[in-house]
């Protein structure tokens, strides 16, 4: 009996002990559980490690392979001869007849394209884009100007005619093949600085939602042999590719100018210039949606060959206004601008004569800022009287009596 009672709690802690070692052992599987859990992630980290890291070492092989392959050799497509064989007239000189690979694209095979060939079996193996000048491509306004001809005063019977050269050709073509005719190519506007020629132009092309392309000739003069006639030749092929368009070539007389037999290398570069661009605007292919617009104050020094029918097929001569035609021009800037009462524009065209558009406009810009100047509510007659003796000169008399017809000037 003192056995048996004794053996009780004997049992009881061994069970206790029993039940605390399972808790410790299931907080050791449990530890050993996370442990794995995160041995398992750091392998995917590093798999994933692994297989960026072969991907950059591919990709470093491939660009290193690239700087190893051999040069190619730039090439010109002279004739395509069957669906495998070209004939090509390499930068060197010399004509060959190829092969070309079978992963280019045959319809950009054709005579004039420029190809990459490989310098070992003169293979081409990549068709190249064709190159193009940037300061050809500035060229172009690739905005439409915001110009119309209602801010054009004084010019009607200029604004018709440009109107029948360069706006119907490219808004009514339809007409002109159902009479048979082909349009004009292109229009020489002439007359002295200021009168507004580069305003019509910039009215055509807004009129005929055209591209306008305007380089001054000046641009045209390069350096080096040969680089302003290839200038010349992209400046059309740009004009095409954005047709319709207006091809605006201002002060057209410092490339155009009349040949003269004076031996320098720079005159004779000037004139290789100017016969491309007889070729280009003459040419054998009708230009189609693409009128040119020369414009100059210097005809008298332009060369004959420009001037014939077929390249400039009609010269607008471009005045200086008139004196309706000022007072139509001082109507147009002054519209915007706070007038006193005793501001008339009869007046002020009678005391601006020989004044051209581009005077008048300054002139009324600086009445406008003469009033800034004094801090006044609006423009006088005697802040316009000031700005013309300013941007005219002293020359010009100036207004100060009754405003009666016959006593216009003091």
């Amino acid at each position: 009996m003192k056995a048996s009672s004794g053996s009780a709690p004997a049992g009881d802690e061994y069970s206790r002990f029993l039940l605390d070692r399972i808790k410790q052992l299931e907080e050791v599987n449990y530890g050993l559980k996370g442990q794995l859990a995160q041995v398992e992630e750091g392998g995917r980290d590093y798999e994933a490690m692994r297989m960026q890291y072969e991907r950059e070492v591919r990709k470093l092989r491939s660009e290193l392979e690239k700087l190893r392959a051999s040069p190619l050799i730039i090439g010109t497509v002279v004739e395509v001869i069957d669906n495998k064989r070209v004939l090509v007239k390499s930068s060197t000189g010399p004509k060959f007849v190829v092969n070309y690979s079978q992963f280019i694209d045959t319809k950009e095979v054709v005579p004039g394209a420029q190809v990459g060939m490989n310098q070992q079996s003169l293979a081409v193996v990549s068709v190249l884009p064709s190159a193009k000048d940037p300061a050809v491509y500035g060229m172009e306004v690739i905005e439409s100007p915001d110009v119309g001809y209602e801010i054009i005063g004084g010019l009607n019977k200029q604004i018709e005619e440009i109107r029948e050269v360069v706006e119907l050709p490219l808004t009514k073509p339809k007409m002109f093949e159902r009479i048979g005719v082909e349009p004009p190519k292109g229009v020489l506007l002439v007359g002295a600085p200021g009168t507004g020629k580069t305003l019509l132009a910039k009215s055509a092309a807004n009129r005929t939602a055209a591209t306008f392309i305007r380089v001054v000739g000046s641009e045209l003069v390069q350096k080096y042999i040969g680089e302003g006639a290839r200038m010349v030749r992209e400046l059309f092929e740009l004009a095409e590719e954005k047709a319709p368009s207006i091809v605006f070539i201002d002060e057209i007389d410092a490339i155009a100018a009349r040949r003269l037999e004076d031996g320098t290398t720079g005159e004779r570069e000037v004139q290789r210039t100017m016969m491309q661009l007889l070729a280009e605007i003459d040419g054998f292919d009708q230009r189609g949606d693409v009128r040119i617009i020369g414009a100059t104050n210097r005809p008298d020094i332009l060369d004959s060959a420009l001037l014939r029918p077929g390249r400039f097929d009609r010269i607008i001569e471009i005045p200086k206004p008139e004196r309706e035609g000022r007072k139509e021009i001082f109507q147009i800037h002054t519209a915007k601008m706070k007038l006193t009462k005793d501001v008339d524009v009869d007046i002020l065209a009678g005391l601006t004569e020989n004044a051209t558009g581009a005077d008048i406009k300054a002139i009324s810009i600086e009445a406008g800022m003469l009033a800034v100047k004094w801090e006044k509510k609006a423009i006088a007659m005697e802040d316009f009287e000031q700005a013309i003796k300013k941007i005219m000169g002293d020359a010009h008399r100036v207004y100060t009596g009754p405003k009666v017809p016959g006593e216009m000037f003091a």
